[in-house]
């Protein structure tokens, strides 16, 4: 555990933070947002309710330990400069913030142009994706689809345990929190049915994810080493990654899901780096068997964060939570993800997005998926302030995951996802 300055529990701000906020002043997340001068996209870190502007910290010159021309061009920062670089900037921004720095504070004219209220501003997709892959790293899900599905076989595949499952997902339909989905088509083929029909998919769900963005690329045919993958990572995102059930049934043999998951995934829009992240590295599950060497991570390569699920329709008055779960049961580490991806030597790029699969518990209540909470239809929802009753997503529905590290006297948490679908 690499801890410093950011990570002081009692370390406060001039700038008003609430108690349960999901940003104070340890975690400073990086997000994107709309601005007069960059109505594409400029760069902030998000404190208690404000944004903070790194382009004006930059023309003002207050990033001063900081290499200004990496923190005004950020695709760069992430691309050569990598966590180091990240890791100095956070470094300067929470001593700007700290309650007795009057450098920014007391600067009216300079403070006027660097924090903007969240509720004045566009917050947009953190960053422009370009590729995405989602993995089957949720050991629990994979154990329940597979006694669903399989039910006469082992849950788990014979690979499971040797390497992280995945595939490459749409980069294009990467869309940020408030973003609507619209209910897809697809081909579907009914049990007692001869052939397939055409229509909007009547089993839409949810799967709780948690992801991270990449920073640094690599080179082609050059496979990062295990110990070297985090230096990669930018930071971690809440994802949900929509599937259409009865799609994925009919189509997902012999290649695996395609039109069943391209169609939309959403993103919570702040950037948590694992800086941020660093007090709550735990130990992951024991893998058994011992995976191959290029994929051992001694230590504490995992991370404890609290997920949340609720759903709202269009009839109810507030949210119904219908889950929690935690990243503790994640079998695969980030790192291992990325090391396995890049093992054949495949290059990644700066903003590539690999989600962790579904991540349920090992309770009912922890499952994070409709497919699981309900088991395959068999035991509806009940939405307790209406009444109303669900198997899977409904046109209306509102569905918001939210995560969070629980510390001493604060939080660090990613904000929210959340997303109403349409017909």
């Amino acid at each position: 555990m690499n801890l410093n300055e950011t990570h002081d529990p009692k370390a406060k701000s001039w700038i008003d933070v609430a108690s349960d906020s999901h940003f104070p002043i340890q975690n400073l997340p990086f997000c994107t947002y709309a601005s007069d001068y960059a109505p594409h996209g400029s760069i902030a870190v998000r404190i208690g309710d404000s944004l903070i502007d790194l382009y004006e910290l930059c023309h003002a010159g207050l990033l001063k330990e900081a290499d200004h021309h990496f923190a005004c061009d950020f695709q760069e920062v992430l691309e050569f400069g990598g966590r180091a670089a990240l890791t100095q900037i956070r470094k300067q921004l929470f001593r700007l913030l700290l309650t007795d720095n009057p450098d920014l504070r007391d600067n009216v004219e300079v403070r006027a142009k660097v924090v903007t209220p969240v509720e004045n501003a566009e917050i947009l997709l953190p960053m422009t994706i370009n590729a995405f892959v989602d993995f089957y790293s949720g050991i629990n899900h994979a154990s329940n689809v597979g006694r669903m599905f399989r039910p006469d076989q082992p849950p788990l595949l014979p690979n499971y345990r040797h390497m992280p499952i995945g595939y490459n997902g749409r980069a294009s339909s990467v869309v940020v929190s408030g973003e609507p989905i619209r209910r897809p088509k697809g081909q579907m083929k009914a049990p007692d049915s001869d052939s397939p029909t055409f229509g909007p998919t009547r089993e839409l769900d949810f799967e709780l994810e948690m992801g991270f963005l990449t920073g640094k690329g690599s080179e082609m045919g050059e496979p990062i080493p295990i110990a070297q993958c985090e230096d990669h990572i930018f930071g971690v995102v809440i994802v949900n990654d929509w599937s259409a059930r009865d799609v994925q049934r009919w189509e997902y043999q012999p290649l695996g899901p395609f039109l069943a998951k391209s169609f939309g995934t959403s993103v919570s829009p702040y950037v948590v780096t694992l800086d941020a992240l660093e007090p709550w590295r735990i130990q992951g599950q024991a893998q058994e068997p011992a995976v191959l060497p290029h994929l051992q991570n001694p230590g504490s390569s995992h991370f404890d964060i609290q997920l949340e699920v609720s759903i709202q329709s269009d009839k109810m008055s507030k949210p119904q939570v219908i889950c929690c779960s935690n990243t503790k049961h994640l079998y695969w580490s980030f790192a291992q993800q990325l090391a396995h991806q890049t093992s054949n030597g495949t290059p990644i790029e700066s903003a590539d997005l690999y989600a962790s699969g579904t991540i349920s518990g090992e309770t009912e209540d922890s499952y994070g998926s409709m497919l699981e909470l309900c088991w395959k239809g068999t035991k509806p929802i009940t939405l307790q302030e209406t009444g109303e009753t669900r198997t899977f997503i409904e046109d209306g529905d509102v569905v918001t995951m939210t995560a969070w590290c629980e510390g001493e006297g604060y939080r660090i948490g990613f904000g929210e996802v959340s997303t109403k679908v349409m017909s």
